[in-house]
């Protein structure tokens, strides 16, 4: 088993002084010296992220036809609670089965939000528009999540629109068991996922576009136990009729690959900052690695999940890995190292946790240990929890991350393959107040311009404190390193040093600037 001693953080490089072009090689030096005498510390890397489920309302809105005014501050009492517990991205999921929970010009309005297909909120607001903007405030990456194939889910209650996919091409979207199901070998299918998803990277502040593990539908029994042949005889025939040679699983397979190329192919044509992941069904197949027992995705949901990683049509992959460190058939490490050699091109891998099992299935420490595994797993910089409420329902849980996994905050890890080569400007900014409730800096005018978070580092007394704040405002208010001296008559109140950089949207770093402290 191969292990890190620490998360995997990006290289800062040495570059020129705030302003300048060019620069002597002496006025490097000095600079970089300077930062090394300081001993300033790298700040962690590491995605820290809860999905937040829309489907049957499992996390938001509680239920549907809420008073707008409720389902905002429902939405908002989770990002804030995320903010406080030093996680950095949600996972919002916005189609749940070939509707919207924005705006959409291609879809309708989800039952799930206004108890009626086809409604928009009253009073009007978009809840996509909504939640990047409350989460960037706080901090907060916002991923939309969508399914790219359910049509229909036994919870909607309300009948479906006449401009639902269901209802203008029934042909393409059969009943599966209690669901309706987008056939995903039709190209309009395709089609239509693939213009939805690139409306809302196109239109949105999305720092990323989310699948989850429904391609081909899980496999239903009929009444006498036996298996039910997803419908698709009259596309495999029109395909061998054309000539097509291969077997029902490979076209299954090979229509869902195409889907996922195409996607994260014309998603960096047109949004190349916007990443692309998928939260696969854990398991590839039976036996990968040895010991492995369980579901076979490859077989019942066509989908060749160890292809979409090892080609690299993805910026970052979750693998659902629901199960107990020490359950050996689905050994939570030994499938979270699995997936990690797969991954020849380095995507951020960022694998789901069960949250939701904790006080079940699962101990109150399981969740907690299961982070602490990945930070020590080659290739591993992160994870997501299943679901938003099995953090923020969970007093016990919750503590316990707080003090323990998330008593730190951290970065969101780099894309650095989706980098022009540039990297953001260092700000300018002055150290205003040092005060015992912390430290003041106030960045220059449009110093943060075309940056997602803003670092102040501080040393006192020897120890560094990183603050980690959205590059919304110019004023942040720094956390000082604990100490048990009395610093009352010491200046500065023993502050030793002030650094602070700023982090792009795809985690790249700008240069470390050290800043004058007051006189």
């Amino acid at each position: 088993m191969r292990h890190l001693a620490t998360l995997l953080a990006l290289t800062l490089i040495a570059a020129l002084p705030l302003g300048c072009s060019t620069a002597p090689t002496d006025e490097l030096s000095t600079h970089d010296a300077a930062l090394k005498e300081l001993g300033v510390p790298e700040v962690p890397r590491e995605f820290r992220a809860a999905w937040i489920a829309t489907v049957a309302n499992i996390d938001w809105p509680s239920k549907p036809g809420l008073p707008v005014e409720q389902q905002k501050a429902e939405l908002i009492e989770y990002l804030d609670e995320f903010a406080a517990l030093n996680m950095n991205a949600v996972v919002f999921q916005v189609r749940p089965h070939a509707d919207a929970l924005y705006d959409s010009p291609l879809e309708p309005w989800s039952h799930y939000l206004t108890g009626e297909q086809g409604k928009a909120p009253e009073p009007y607001y978009d809840p996509l528009k909504f939640a990047c903007a409350e989460a960037h405030k706080r901090g907060l990456e916002l991923h939309a999540w969508f399914n790219p194939y359910r049509a229909l889910h036994p919870n909607q209650k309300s009948p479906l629109t006449d401009d639902h996919i269901a209802v203008t091409d029934p042909d393409i979207v059969p009943q599966y068991g209690v669901y309706r199901w987008m056939n995903p070998a039709e190209e309009k299918v395709k089609q239509r996922s693939l213009d939805v998803f690139l409306d809302v990277a196109k239109r949105y502040d999305v720092d990323g576009i989310h699948i989850d593990d429904y391609f081909y539908p899980y496999q239903v029994r009929g009444d006498d136990g036996q298996i039910v042949d997803f419908p698709d005889a009259q596309t495999y025939k029109a395909y061998t009729d054309a000539g097509g040679t291969l077997g029902i699983s490979d076209f299954r397979r090979a229509a869902v690959d195409d889907f996922i190329q195409r996607f994260y192919t014309q998603l960096k044509e047109q949004s190349p900052k916007v990443r692309f992941g998928i939260s696969p069904f854990g398991i590839w197949k039976p036996g990968h690695p040895e010991q492995i027992q369980g579901f076979n995705q490859y077989e019942g949901l066509y989908a060749d999940a160890r292809k979409w990683l090892v080609e690299g049509w993805v910026d970052y992959y979750t693998p659902q890995l629901y199960w107990e460190i020490a359950k050996p058939q689905q050994s939570f490490v030994a499938l979270l190292n699995w997936w990690s050699e797969q991954n020849p091109t380095g995507r951020n891998l960022w694998p789901g946790l069960g949250t939701y099992r904790t006080g079940n299935q699962f101990d109150e420490n399981e969740i907690n240990y299961q982070i602490q595994w990945i930070r020590h797993i080659e290739g591993a910089d992160g994870h997501v929890h299943f679901s938003a409420k099995s953090v923020t329902k969970n007093p016990e849980l919750r503590e316990n991350l707080a003090n323990t996994v998330y008593a730190k905050p951290a970065l969101v890890p780099a894309s650095p393959w989706l980098s022009d080569g540039t990297q953001p400007q260092a700000p300018t900014a002055t150290v205003n107040i040092i005060a015992d409730d912390g430290i003041r800096v106030v960045a220059g005018h449009r110093s943060l311009e075309n940056a997602r978070w803003w670092v102040i580092q501080v040393k006192r007394d020897g120890n560094w404190e990183n603050t980690i704040l959205p590059a919304i405002s110019r004023m942040g208010l720094a956390n000082m390193p604990a100490t048990d001296k009395d610093m009352t008559d010491i200046p500065n109140l023993g502050v030793e040093a002030v650094v602070t950089f700023v982090v792009d949207e795809l985690g790249i770093a700008s240069d470390k600037v050290i800043l004058e402290l007051p006189q």
